[in-house]
């Protein structure tokens, strides 16, 4: 599967089979989280057969099912601390896709009592990812297109396959309020309007666009 088509295949679940993953899947995704632990200078884990993650009213209240296993996005929290976060939190789950599991982001939704004891010293949490074989695929949302979400003119084809890729990517309650800008050769990104977890959101987003098309995006 490539990078292409795990991002159009992806889609949150929130109910999964009782299916351990098997101890190669594990130690596959265990090395790719340590990679991307040390790129973005943070600390991203997995914890496997723990249903304890994800024992909370919130968690139920959310139609979360079987949640077992789950990635816990971590770090010393600084400026970039949200955007890197999304950024290598992503990075991670189009990774997991590719592996053939299926994933959904929660800020609130889990137990963040029984998640932070497993945090370092000094350790702040960002976000937790379900991760497991879901019940279904899960289904696509309706979202914007790429006009609304762009300010650029005469760009080249690459940017709008950047942008479309963008727009398959998972924001807080699929809000999707950022905005791109081609100018001068160079590809910009900022939030537009207000919302929950909007730096975060950015750090998807700009992976999605940097993945498929391999361009850098300045974050403004």
């Amino acid at each position: 599967m490539t990078i292409q088509e795990a991002i159009e295949s992806r889609h949150s679940v929130r109910s999964y089979k009782p299916d351990p993953i098997p101890q190669n899947i594990r130690e596959t995704l265990d090395a790719y989280a340590a990679e991307c632990s040390e790129e973005g200078d943070l600390h991203i884990f997995i914890r496997y057969d723990d249903p304890n993650g994800f024992d909370s009213r919130l968690a139920h209240y959310g139609t979360f099912r079987n949640v077992n296993n789950y990635i816990v996005l971590a770090g010393t929290k600084n400026n970039d601390f949200n955007l890197r976060c999304g950024y290598y939190g992503e990075k991670l789950v189009l990774f997991a896709q590719q592996l053939g599991l299926n994933t959904c982001w929660t800020a609130l939704t889990f137990n963040k009592r029984k998640v932070k004891e497993l945090l370092k010293d000094g350790e702040s949490l960002c976000m937790v990812i379900a991760l497991g074989y879901g019940e279904t695929q899960g289904t696509p949302h309706k979202g914007k297109t790429v006009s609304d979400v762009v300010i650029a003119d005469n760009a080249p084809a690459w940017f709008t396959e950047g942008v479309q890729a963008a727009l398959l990517a998972p924001t807080a309650v699929n809000q999707q309020k950022f905005q791109f800008r081609y100018e001068n050769g160079e590809v910009h990104l900022r939030t537009k309007g207000f919302g929950t977890y909007l730096e975060t959101d950015l750090g998807i987003v700009k992976y999605h666009f940097e993945a498929v098309t391999g361009k850098p995006v300045v974050v403004d």
